[in-house]
């Protein structure tokens, strides 16, 4: 049986994150699937996978993931209410950006989230 270390499955995040910085979008998704498989527990996957639909510009389906399938499993991530919030920003859905953005902005667990979330209400 195969595990992946928590290291490692860093590292692969950060691996997936840089091709999606590069545009190489289907490198990156394979590499999420081979992670969410292995890793299911991990929020920061979801959060990744989040950014990858977002930097595809695919702004409807990441709404539809992090509602679907990310926020359900992490009900409490800021930082996925605040990539929702950014999505519909995209899409000029701005009263329905306000409740997700206004959430991470006042959490105080993900300071990350929270400065993310108070610059788009901007």
């Amino acid at each position: 049986m195969f595990s992946l270390e928590s290291e490692e499955a860093r590292l692969l995040l950060n691996v997936a994150l840089m091709a999606t910085g590069q545009n190489r979008f289907r490198s990156a998704t394979k590499i999420l699937a081979a992670l969410g498989r292995f890793r299911p527990e991990e929020a920061s996957v979801a959060v990744a996978n989040a950014i990858l639909l977002i930097s595809m510009l695919d702004f409807q389906r990441a709404v539809d993931y992090i509602d679907r399938e990310a926020l359900p499993r992490f009900p409490s991530s800021a930082m996925l209410k605040a990539f929702k919030g950014m999505a519909l920003l995209r899409m000029d859905r701005v009263s329905e950006a306000r409740a997700p953005l206004e959430e991470a902005a006042s959490d105080a667990e993900d300071p990350a989230a929270a400065q993310l979330a108070k610059d788009l209400l901007k």
